[in-house]
């Protein structure tokens, strides 16, 4: 049985508690999985974008994805520390660098999807695909809704 922390019959039946409790959940498996490999999630996700967005800055990449420069700078520096992505002048502009995924960083990356995607399976392993589709519908629809016509 998964550890879910008490809450009241009436809190424990509002979405936005069962919302919080599968996110931790998720989370939790994520995390787990990844680590199987070395990498952290925001690692994972900052190597995924660098792989999907092309050379991009470190600033750009930061802003793309919210995170504090400081934060970004201390990711930057442990993936290129450990060789997953490349540093070169940025070709417009000089001063800044490119951030770019290597081929290690490639293997790398298709390796933790593949163990993000287990990690997500076992997470929705009670649900038919028909109802995963579904839920991943409903919570994008959640995540970025849609204002109702007027």
């Amino acid at each position: 049985m998964v550890d879910v922390p008490y809450a009241p019959a009436r809190i424990r039946a509002l979405p936005s508690w069962l919302l919080g409790r599968a996110a931790a959940r998720g989370h939790r498996l994520v995390a787990e999985a990844l680590a199987r490999e070395g990498l952290r999630m925001m690692h994972h996700a900052v190597l995924a974008s660098v792989a999907e967005l092309g050379p991009v800055s470190q600033a750009d990449l930061g802003r793309t994805l919210r995170v504090d420069p400081k934060d970004m700078v201390a990711i930057v520096n442990d993936l290129h520390r450990e060789g997953l992505i490349a540093r070169t002048p940025d070709p417009a502009d000089r001063r800044k660098n490119a951030i770019s995924i290597s081929a290690a960083g490639s293997r790398r990356l298709r390796r933790t999807e593949k163990l993000g995607d287990e990690a997500n399976d076992e997470l929705t392993s009670a649900l038919t695909p028909a109802e995963r589709d579904q839920l991943v519908d409903l919570l994008a629809r959640i995540v970025s809704p849609v204002e109702p016509p007027s």
